[in-house]
């Protein structure tokens, strides 16, 4: 087939992440909305042994990430891309945040 068409809403969601990989169907390509509640915060974790490269968009909200230990502002439309061996974590604001979270190799 030539397209996968999946509405995020409908998919399963852990901690308030859908994880749109698999439902798309994608070879090399990640995709996560997260729908975060007021004060959420994500894991702490890197991509190195994956060399895989990653783009945050803050749709929504106000958020701060910290990578390899710099803390940085978010405002909704920001966007911050990371390198795959780069320490990252998101903390949400005080209100509810949407991302959309993007990589590949």
């Amino acid at each position: 087939m030539s397209h996968t068409k999946v509405n995020y809403g409908e998919t399963e969601t852990t901690y308030g992440m859908h994880f749109l990989r698999e439902p798309l169907d994608c070879e090399a390509h990640g995709v996560t909305v997260v729908d975060a509640e007021p004060g959420w915060e994500g894991p702490e974790h890197e991509h190195g042994d994956e060399d895989h490269e990653e783009v945050y968009l803050l749709v929504e909200g106000e958020a701060t990430m910290t990578v390899e230990g710099e803390e940085l502002s978010l405002e909704s439309g920001d966007a911050v891309r990371v390198a795959p061996g780069a320490t990252r974590q998101v903390t949400n604001g005080d209100t509810e945040s949407q991302f959309v979270i993007t990589g590949a190799p």
